[in-house]
């Protein structure tokens, strides 16, 4: 049997630092980051159903508007929409909404994950599964001079004071773009990764997030570059 794979998309209204982020016109689409991942995440064969919870009315007459079977659209309390909201509610929130299955977590400020990224990401989970990994999550390999308490973190100078960045040893940046785990592990763990998360490497401009201001005029030149697609 097919285990259930849903999507946990977390939406809220009154960004701080982008006015109305997740929904202002972007890149030709008038409805913007939240049209985007809406159709990419409801076009992913892989993903059974997509439960977007937000507290923005505007997002939800939007959601409705597509009258789409596999969307379960739900009104986020004031008290989970707060920017002051931590990752570590949400998280409780994730499991009461998908008690059974597997939880696909995502966000719209990653619009270059097309629903083939998504349907790989879900193929690699369950292929790793079998291998021992619990969970997953999608990250950006830095291969550079990190420091970190006033000394490197993955070069040791006593060896070589400027090694090759090729041969450095690389770092996994988490970007968010998906977490996927299976709510039994919330239920045990309190977190949206286990143990043993098995690390899923993206590009930069896949996994380019969009957060600033500048972030969206990066992004839209990245498109008009057709340097990524949507």
């Amino acid at each position: 049997m097919k285990e259930k794979v849903t999507c946990f998309l977390p939406c809220r209204a009154g960004s701080q630092r982008v006015v109305r982020k997740n929904i202002k016109p972007f890149a030709g689409h008038e409805y913007g980051l939240i049209q985007i991942k809406l159709c990419q995440l409801l076009a992913a064969e892989k993903i059974d159903e997509v439960v977007l919870t937000t507290n923005d009315a505007d997002i939800l007459a939007y959601a409705e508007s597509l009258d789409a079977p596999r969307l379960r659209l739900h009104h986020r309390t004031e008290e989970l929409s707060s920017s002051a909201t931590s990752t570590d509610q949400l998280v409780g929130h994730a499991l009461e909404l998908i008690p059974e299955g597997h939880i696909l977590w995502t966000h719209v400020t990653s619009p270059f994950i097309t629903a083939k990224y998504y349907d790989d990401v879900i193929q690699a989970y369950f292929d790793q599964q079998k291998k021992g990994y619990d969970s997953l999550m999608t990250t950006t390999s830095i291969h550079g001079f990190l420091w970190q308490d006033e000394k490197p973190m993955n070069y040791n100078r006593s060896i070589e004071k400027w090694p090759r960045t090729q041969t450095l040893k690389p770092v996994h940046e988490v970007n968010s773009g998906a977490f996927l785990a299976p709510s039994d592990l919330y239920r045990e763990l309190d977190d949206r990764i286990g143990k043993r998360p098995y690390l899923y490497t993206m590009d930069k401009f896949t996994s380019f997030d969009i957060d600033w201001p500048e972030d969206f005029v990066i992004a839209e030149c990245l498109v008009e570059k057709e340097l990524v697609t949507l």
